[in-house]
């Protein structure tokens, strides 16, 4: 049984350690946080124990979950994989490019694993669909939220984009030729609402869009490729998939000539709806189940460091033309 701890139990945190403490393939040894009353309560509730420095929680695992503010991500981590500590970071991966590319480099030394938590990943909608995205041409995404004190200690980029540029990186397998951005900081300091355009290589535009200041939540992507489209709702769980009928050949004459009449959606299109709101596992607990399977078995994590580091590689660039658009 793989000895896993946690540090950082605030409030996304708290939530990794209740999924840890359920987990028959773990044992979770202890949790650490700077806050020591709210780490000494979250251990009492899950009966383990709360450690009053992270030195000493790492000495006693096999594996670390790294729930904490962004710019102590390079630091923690660096002192498990020298540890000899399989790390889980949350994204983004570091706050700098060469502190990713150190971590990576680390843990291929030591022989560790490290996986990053780019959830959406593991959106139960988006594993049931990920199958039938093949070569998409054109990817549209929007990424919006109220406004809340929430990490605005970093630029939304960091925040809420980066995670639509995991999934679109995963899914386009081309090199990025040009990227154009604008964004501005409305609430904060930092860059509160960002639209980003990826061209590819090989031909495909990404348009991405995000925001902390909407007034209403929403997470929506729509992947458009030859002979099918996708409109996927993160939040509802829910999927829509539309391709060329298969009956398409017998109607085809007539929509050349203009002939309308008669002619049903069902002959034009195969529409095909996917709905995950119901199944039994969350994308968080998936995505911590594949961590423990990925040391368990020494297989390579789905979203490993390259992946990571690859994200934080283009939101950084994406900052960087917004930041001189603003100088």
């Amino acid at each position: 049984m793989l000895k896993i701890g946690i540090i950082g139990v605030g409030r996304f945190g708290k939530n990794h350690a209740r999924i840890l403490a359920k987990n028959e393939n773990c044992e979770l040894i202890g949790i650490y946080d700077k806050n020591t009353k709210k780490a000494a309560r979250i251990a009492a509730e899950l009966n383990t124990f709360a450690f009053a420095k992270a030195e000493e929680l790492l000495n006693r695992i096999e594996a670390v979950v790294i729930v904490v503010t962004t710019t102590f991500h390079y630091e923690i981590a660096k002192s498990a994989l020298i540890k000899g500590v399989h790390v889980f970071i949350e994204k983004p991966i570091t706050s700098e490019l060469w502190q990713a590319e150190e971590l990576i480099r680390l843990a291929k030394e030591k022989n560790l694993k490290i996986q990053v938590g780019h959830i959406e990943r593991f959106n139960p909608i988006i594993m049931q669909i990920v199958d039938k995205i093949d070569n998409p041409v054109f990817v549209e995404c929007h990424r919006i939220a109220p406004f809340t004190a929430r990490a605005t200690d970093v630029p939304v980029i960091l925040d809420m984009m980066i995670h639509d540029i995991d999934l679109i990186l995963s899914f386009v397998k081309s090199e990025i030729k040009d990227i154009q951005a604008i964004g501005s900081g409305v609430m904060t300091k930092n860059i509160d609402i960002a639209n980003a355009r990826l061209e590819f290589v090989n031909g495909t535009v990404a348009n991405i869009t995000s925001s902390r200041i909407s007034m209403k939540s929403s997470r929506q992507i729509r992947i458009f490729q030859k002979d099918s489209y996708f409109s996927v709702d993160f939040q509802l769980k829910k999927a829509t998939y539309i391709k060329k009928s298969k009956h398409l050949y017998k109607v085809l004459p007539k929509i050349l000539l203009g002939k309308y009449e008669n002619i049903k959606t069902e002959d034009v299109v195969d529409i095909q709806q996917f709905n995950a709101e119901h199944q039994e596992k969350d994308a968080l607990t998936l995505e911590l189940e594949s961590f423990i399977n990925a040391v368990k078995f020494d297989v390579t994590p789905i979203v490993d460091g390259k992946a990571g580091t690859d994200a934080l590689k283009i939101a950084l660039e994406i900052m960087e033309k917004i930041e001189k658009k603003e100088n």
